[in-house]
This record gives structure tokens, sequence and C-alpha cells, in this order.
């Protein structure tokens, strides 16, 4: 998962697209880059690290230009490698800059052909940089004397029939201006606004209106699955949408974890959404257990808050914070490898013992994937005197990995793979564990758009709207498991050192 922004303005976008990031900053947390178009010439810098860290006085003053794009990246492949921090760069054909959410799950075959047939060299192992040559070669093929909106509406036609998997992409071109297009399936979010001033509109894309709001630019609507966005340095807007759209499938686990809940995506506010999971864990409870003995409803911050409240109103019982967390720890989600996650549960979180002391507990989270931190916290909230401890989940029990950009781990470290309700119960250590229905989460996020025929589910069900080759999820086994990015990162700090 990574954000993505792209602007068009009428004075410089460096600061703006900054301050666009840090409000995505919750979507990847390993690297951050800008890229700027100052006349011919794209300015760029991109390293490891938050954005505050990354992003000197120095670096600001270099980025100029008009027109420039943002990225904070989350990796997929569980590498910390600073040459894998995006933008990536090719100076043919115009001079490109691109930056991408999500995962295409063709790239070995794309990456083949790059080579092959397009004579085009790749530098990194990133699916990003596979992308971005993909849409180059497609425009190079046209040879346009002069580029217009649609030669890159057909350059992206052809991406979308060329690579499988989630992506929405902003891109720079140099002397033209900037592009942003969604795969066919919607899996990944993007939105427009537009700002309105004396020289003129000024325009944004991003990968949720949160990065808009800072800047007061108005969320115009969402880009649609297979839709591609052409600005103009001249600020002029063109769009088009694909006729290899597949119908909208968006991510379901933007809506449980991954994005603000300040956030509006397809039209779906992110809050309610959650305040609807929480109302439909209320039901089940009431159903299987209408005489529960809950004294208090605790959650684990701060995803699980929206869906905690309407739980514990549900269901007439107290709702109180129970967790203290340390606001300079990172997502526990994101962090590599067991032992970082193990560590940092306990520097994330204290909790408060007047809270658990002699009460019957239910905590909530969003969502439960190793287990890790829930067992952690389960035994915390033991040690501080609980009586009994139960445990809800906003989400079903994960089981699949998520290919489409969420760097899930390999199955055999899933919690719920291949194990039952009971079985996932004792192994956290829990009194009574409450997972949400599929069917009552995906009835929480339709009811704010009902005209999203389906949503991506595939790591509660199994089912992947792109479709997966044979063998596909055996590679991904090998290549998530937490002993392949030790390998991997011990690798990278051989290599550095040599």
């Amino acid at each position: 998962m990574c954000g993505i922004v792209g602007i068009v303005g009428k004075s410089p976008v460096g600061p703006a697209i900054y301050d666009a990031l840090t409000m995505l900053q919750h979507r990847g947390q390993d690297a951050a880059g800008i890229a700027t178009l100052e006349g011919q010439k794209i300015r760029l810098y991109k390293d490891s690290g938050l954005i505050r860290d990354v992003f000197q006085p120095e670096h600001m003053v270099s980025l100029m230009g008009h027109a420039g794009i943002g990225h904070v990246r989350y990796p997929t492949a569980g590498m910390d490698d600073s040459s894998e921090a995006q933008p990536f760069y090719v100076n043919s054909p115009y001079g490109i800059a691109l930056g991408h959410n999500g995962n295409l799950i063709n790239t070995e075959e794309l990456s083949q052909e790059l080579f092959d047939s397009d004579r085009r060299h790749l530098n990194t192992n990133s699916d990003s940089e596979v992308l971005l040559n993909v849409m180059a070669h497609e425009l190079q093929k046209q040879s346009p004397v002069s580029l217009l909106p649609e030669h890159v509406f057909q350059a992206v036609d052809k991406v979308h029939s060329r690579c499988t998997g989630a992506y929405s992409a902003v891109a720079l071109i140099c002397g033209f201006g900037i592009v942003g297009f969604r795969d066919p399936h919607g899996i990944r979010p993007m939105v427009l606004g537009r700002r309105k001033t004396s020289s003129g509109d000024e325009w944004a894309l991003a990968s949720e209106n949160v990065a808009l709001d800072v800047l007061g630019f108005k969320l115009v609507r969402d880009v649609a699955p297979g839709e591609a966005i052409v600005i103009t340095l001249d600020g002029q807007l063109h769009s088009q949408v694909s006729e290899q759209c597949r119908g909208h499938s968006p991510c379901i686990f933007e809506f449980v974890y991954f994005a603000r809940p300040d956030s509006m995506l397809d039209d779906i506010s992110v809050y309610k959404a959650r305040l609807r999971m929480g109302q439909a864990l209320a039901r089940k409870i009431l159903r299987e257990r209408p005489d529960h003995d809950i004294d208090v409803v605790i959650p684990v911050p701060d995803t699980s808050r929206t869906a905690a409240l309407p739980l514990a109103y549900d269901l007439d019982v107290k709702y109180r914070e129970g967790f203290i967390k340390n606001r300079y720890i990172g997502r526990t989600f994101i962090m590599p490898g067991q032992h970082a996650r193990k560590k940092s549960v306990k520097q994330k979180l204290n909790a408060i013992a007047l809270e658990f002391r002699k009460k019957n507990v239910l905590i909530v989270d969003d969502s439960i994937v190793r287990g890790t931190t829930s067992k952690k916290i389960i035994q915390m909230a033991r040690e501080a005197g609980a009586r009994k401890v139960y445990f809800a989940s906003a989400s079903p029990p994960v089981r699949y990995p998520n290919i489409y950009g969420i760097d899930m781990p390999a199955p055999s470290e899933l919690v719920a793979n291949e194990r039952t309700i009971e079985e996932i119960e004792a192994e956290l250590g829990a009194d009574w564990l409450i997972y949400q229905d599929l069917e009552d989460l995906i009835e929480a996020c339709r009811e704010g758009n009902e005209q999203i025929p389906r949503f991506d589910t595939s790591c509660f069900s199994g089912e992947y709207v792109t479709g997966v080759r044979e063998g596909y999820l055996e590679k991904l086994q090998s290549l998530r498991s937490d002993q392949a990015k030790s390998e991997r990162r011990d690798g990278n700090r051989i290599l550095r050192a040599s």
C-alpha cells in the first residue's frame, strides 16, 4: 500500500505536495519522493524514511515548478532498499516520472517482455518500474511529433491490456503535464480535486481526499475504474474511460484498516462504514450471546475506535479507553519481521489497569492478521487484572494473502489460515473470539454507495477479481515469509557494506 499525489498549479507545487504527503503518511512509512517539472527539466528527490526526515529545506528549494507528483512507499516485498523509493524516472520518451499504489501480479512476464521485445532496461525489482516502462514504451511506439491527450489515452489503454493487478498511478511528463490512471477494476483508490484561484483552476489527484482537504482543494469525484485523467500544464483537464473497464471492485480492506476515517473513497465515508461495522458486530453478539456478561468495551487504538463506539452503545455497556498509544511508534501491521512486531506492541501500547481490573472486557480491533499483536494485547489485559478477556474483530478471519498491494504475510503465517474459530481463540488466549461476518462487512461498506457491484474481499474469501495464474500464490508464500524477508534485508546490508 502506498500514497500518491499529483498537482498542476499556478505557483510552485513542491510545498503543497509535501503537505499532501504528510496527510498520506499512514499509507507508507518506508520511503518518500517528490518530482516536479521546472521548464523542460524534471527535478526529483527521494529517499528512505518518513516525509519529515527525507525532505530538508535544501531539498525543497530545488523542487521548483508548477507541476509535480509525490509518493510515500509501503513495501509489499518487505524491502527497505532506498533504490526502490518512488517516483521512478525514464528519459525516453519525453522524460517521465511515475508513482504507483498497488501491485502487478504479472511482473515477471512483463519484465521479460520489456527486455526481449521492448528493449527496455529495468534497474530494480519493483513492479512500479515495470508499470512505468510499459507506459513509456506504449507512448514511444506512437512517436507523435506533438504529444496530445489522445496519445496518452491510447498508451494507458495498452497498459490496461498488458498489466494485471491493482494500480492507481500518477505520472509527470516533461513538457506536457500530469497523467493519473486507475486499473480496470478500480481496486486501489484515487480522487480528483480542484482549487479555483484568480489565475485559473488548479487540479490535483491523490489516493485519498484528505490530501486535498489540507490544501484547500475541493473533492470533484473519484477517478473511475479504467479511467485516465490528463491535466496539461495550462490547466486543461481531459479524461477517458477505457473500454477494458471490468466493473468496480474496490478493496474492502481500505475501509477496514488502511484509509483514514475522515476520507471518502468511492463515495463511501470510511468513518460511516466503520460505524456500521460496529453496529453489525453488536447484532451478532446479541444473536449469539443475548445474556452476555461484558462489563466494558475497549478499543485497540486507533482504527478500531470508530467501530467500538456504536458496538458499546448497542450492547448498552460502558465504552472506555483502556490502552494508551505511543504516537512515535509506526503501525505494527507494517513492521518487518516477527521479532520487531512483538517488541513494538509493548512499546506502542500501555494498559490502564483501572479499566481492566476485575472486569469482563471486550477488546475490539479492526482485524487480526498474524495474531501476534492480538495475542500480546490479550496478555496485557490479563496482566492488568481483567477477569475475562473477549476479543472482537471488525472484519472476518484473514485466511488468504492480499496480492493487490497490501503486504499480508505468507498464508502459513496468518493465524486464521486453516484454523477454526475455536482454534484461533485458543491460539490467541481469548475467553471468547468474535469475528465480523463477511456479508455484514460488505453491507456496512455498500450502504454508502449501492452502485458498487462488488468489493475485492480476497484476503477473507480467497476470490481474486483479476484471477490468479497457477503457482502464483505458492511463489508468494516463499517471497513473503518473515524468514525470506529477513534474508533479503541481511543481503542488502551486506551489499551496502561491501
